[in-house]
């Protein structure tokens, strides 16, 4: 078989990456320094923070790149790569309209961290999964950072319960998109992982063609549609199948590395 020209890999990390139990497979660093010496750079592209996923591949930290917060913050070796922000007083209406959504949690995403104002302890337990830096403040709209990212939290779903009034409200300014069952991000209407990897198409020397990338929800979308190959995991919303050229095992079998290791034939 022969190994397919590929010098970037991106791979979201909830449902794709990461187990169902949000865990990394430990193969997973034997197979970045394989790949490495073979000079293809590897991404964890999601709608983390940066500083959480810093924790999660702390080994090779200052190796990776990292496409954080859904693509609008790249950083790579401790540098911005590339960013994309949203203005201040399209802050203000996301959130004072968020407010008005019973059962919703606010996460305001800033370059230095993320501000919450929510105290409910189970809203509290699910963030910090995902936003390892993070800030309670007594008011979202007094915070000074360069904004990001709005995301929120309802855990009856965002796609029935957030999305049809914030598509309405914000979808034609913004990019509104349900990126997991139980969050909705909101950002500037040119940000998302793909417009964050075309970017990088641009400035680091590689092509569509020898890009490859992983997803499984909404927030994936645009990876797949400017990568040449492009993989759906099989545990994917049903959606975002027909984006991706190829459907990867699941995330319970490890299905990135699975699919990494039978294509570039690395050792087991």
């Amino acid at each position: 078989m022969t190994t397919p020209d590929i010098r970037f890999i991106a791979a979201d990390m909830d449902g794709t990456l990461l187990d169902p139990s949000g865990n990394l497979d430990p193969d997973f660093f034997d197979v970045f320094e394989q790949l490495a010496k073979r000079n293809v750079l590897f991404a964890a592209a999601s709608g983390r923070q940066y500083y959480s996923l810093q924790d999660t591949f702390a080994p090779i930290a200052d190796k990776m790149l990292f496409v954080a917060e859904n693509g609008t913050m790249v950083m790579h070796q401790g540098q911005e790569l590339y960013s994309n922000t949203i203005e201040r007083q399209d802050i203000t209406r996301v959130i004072e309209a968020a407010r008005q959504i019973d059962g919703v949690h606010i996460v305001l995403c800033g370059k230095s961290g993320a501000y919450i104002e929510s105290t409910d302890p189970r809203a509290h337990q699910e963030i910090q999964k995902y936003y390892a830096k993070r800030t309670q403040v007594d008011d979202l709209l007094s915070v000074d950072d360069q904004f990001i990212k709005v995301a929120l939290l309802h855990f009856d779903g965002t796609e029935a319960k957030v999305a049809p009034t914030f598509n309405a409200e914000f979808g034609d300014s913004h990019q509104v998109v349900v990126s997991a069952k139980i969050w909705l991000d909101v950002m500037d209407k040119t940000a998302s992982k793909g417009a964050a990897i075309e970017h990088l198409q641009n400035t680091m020397g590689f092509s569509y063609e020898q890009t490859m990338s992983f997803g499984d929800f909404f927030n994936d979308v645009e990876m797949l549609q400017v990568s040449g190959e492009s993989y759906a995991m099989e545990n994917a919303h049903p959606e975002v199948k027909q984006y991706a050229k190829y459907i990867a095992p699941s995330n319970a079998q490890s299905g990135v590395l699975s699919t990494i290791k039978r294509l570039f034939s690395l050792a087991q």
